[in-house]
């Protein structure tokens, strides 16, 4: 794995002139990118759950209390 790590940064440092800001996001995510590949594992989930709450609590604006807005969660997300 880490062979491929080193032929990914050979590659970023030639493409650098080309497409610089994109190079960048690439470097600064290496890790997690390289992670993926060995677990097979994103954040996707959660990142699923964040934006279910985030909608939920756009819906509920003017909600007098927060257990309005725990219970409209819990509805939400039990089977």
């Amino acid at each position: 794995m880490e062979e491929g790590k080193c032929q990914i940064k050979e590659w970023l440092s030639k493409a650098q002139a080309i497409c610089s800001e994109a190079i960048t996001t690439i470097r600064n995510h290496l890790d997690g990118i390289c992670n993926y590949f060995r677990n097979r594992t994103t954040s996707g989930a959660i990142e699923g759950i964040n934006n279910r709450i985030k909608l939920i609590k756009r819906q509920t604006y003017g909600f007098v209390n927060f257990n309005n807005f725990r219970e409209r969660l819990l509805a939400c997300f039990s089977d």
